[in-house]
């Protein structure tokens, strides 16, 4: 590889290291997992475990790695996330109750520009090294009000997930591959405005207004896919829970002391080459939110009574359920060096309806992604590439269940869109 190359690859992950470090509310689809990495993904409403179309594959399918040759990509995204809460109903006023103040309220900070880079390289016919820089998050809000009446100021909560992936991937024969790619996570948090729920709290001195704190660890996601008859193709993925250490100033919120690790998920998919011209992709995604503590431990009210507080290993969490997504795309390029994609994804979002109050701070309550996307082949192997996606607003109503039963509900509503582009050489 050329000096000037590497000079290239070197100030592109500076760069993209930066925005993902600094430009911390990110993407809330699927949960707090984007719906898709790649542009030529996110065009197709990120399906593509069977259908590598970047040297970004590898955020959903490692063995696809070895298919995508010498390659760089570039991708470089507007994020506009509308989010908001509404209270109906007074609070009752009664001893041991919790009312929040009955209105509106939107969360600021609706635009964010989010960069991902991969590169891939051949070793020889057979096996190719690969590396990928993307990102989660989600858990994100900046509510211009007191929302849970102590104090003054915003309430919200930021979460950023940063991953630096390394691949490797080989072909066992020409239709079969095997891919791995080791994880190394890091992520940031900060909490403003939960001052009220102090008497709830194992250690209130680090429950919320602390300064941003960061934690680190390890994973990986290992892949697999295969051609039939030349036309059809079987992926599959599974990545393991990426074990974080904790967040250690907020060991008074998050259960386990502060532990927030990233969860667990598989994917599998199918696509198909329906004709010279049109090719069609299906995944099946599950991300198993259930299994980390802080992230799946419900809130029960009657447990803080009982000594079962914010940071114990039982202490509350968010509720959230694990989450199956279904994605459908398509690609045509029927039009002369310009591929065109269309897709569509559904999954239920997590968050149960007596799980209102906490997730005020993190409203994920996105179910459907309407996406397109097409890419304009260039010269000498350059191509630019464009993806928009529109989160369909969705909405979640449940009571208050810290107040008098029937006396409030919480309504938790969301839309989104997305515009994205891929530079490739």
């Amino acid at each position: 590889m050329k000096r000037s190359t590497y000079k290239t690859t070197l100030t592109m992950l500076l760069v993209i290291l930066a925005g993902l470090l600094f430009n911390a509310e990110v993407q809330a689809t699927n949960g707090y997992f984007s719906h898709g990495y790649s542009v030529q993904s996110k065009g197709m409403a990120g399906a593509g475990v069977a259908y590598p179309q970047s040297a970004l594959a590898a955020a959903s399918n490692p063995a696809g790695m070895v298919y995508m040759g010498n390659r760089f990509d570039l991708v470089v995204g507007l994020f506009n996330p509308v989010r908001e809460y509404t209270i109906t109903g007074n609070p009752s006023g009664n001893e041991g109750t919790f009312g929040l103040t009955p209105g509106t309220v939107e969360s600021g900070s609706k635009a964010f520009v989010i960069p991902a880079f991969g590169m891939n390289r051949m070793i020889n016919d057979k096996c190719a090294i690969g590396l990928s820089i993307y990102g989660n998050g989600g858990m994100n809000t900046n509510y211009p009000t007191s929302t849970y009446h102590l104090g003054s100021g915003n309430t919200g909560v930021n979460l950023m997930q940063l991953f630096i992936a390394a691949t490797v991937s080989r072909y066992l024969n020409k239709n079969h591959s095997l891919g791995v790619t080791g994880i190394f996570g890091y992520q940031t948090f900060k909490a403003e405005g939960l001052s009220a729920f102090e008497y709830f709290s194992s250690n209130p001195p680090k429950l919320t207004n602390k300064d941003t704190n960061n934690s680190s660890g390890f994973g990986a996601r290992f892949g697999y896919l295969g051609t039939f008859g030349g036309r059809f193709r079987i992926g599959a993925s599974y990545q393991t829970k990426i074990r974080m250490s904790e967040f250690n100033e907020y060991a008074g919120l998050f259960a386990e002391q502060g532990d927030f690790d990233v969860p667990a998920n598989w994917t599998v998919g199918i696509s198909y080459d329906a004709s010279k011209y049109l090719t069609l992709a299906a995944d099946v995604q599950t991300i198993m939110y259930s299994d980390v503590n802080a992230v799946g431990n419900p809130m029960v009210p009657s447990a803080f009574y009982q000594g079962i507080l914010l940071g114990d290993d039982d202490g509350a969490g968010f509720g959230w359920e694990d989450m199956t997504i279904f994605k459908f795309g398509l690609s045509w390029e029927g039009l002369a060096d310009m591929p065109l994609r269309f897709g569509y994804s559904y999954g239920e979002q997590p968050i149960p309806e007596s799980e209102m109050m906490f997730n005020i701070l993190a409203p994920g309550v996105i179910e459907q992604h309407l996406t397109f996307g097409l890419t304009r082949k260039l010269c000498k192997g350059r191509e630019v590439s464009l993806a928009i996606t529109h989160a369909l607003s969705n909405s979640v109503t449940g009571p208050n269940t810290m107040e008098v039963e029937d006396q409030q509900e919480i309504e938790l509503k969301m839309h989104q869109w997305e515009f994205v582009l891929g530079f490739a050489f």
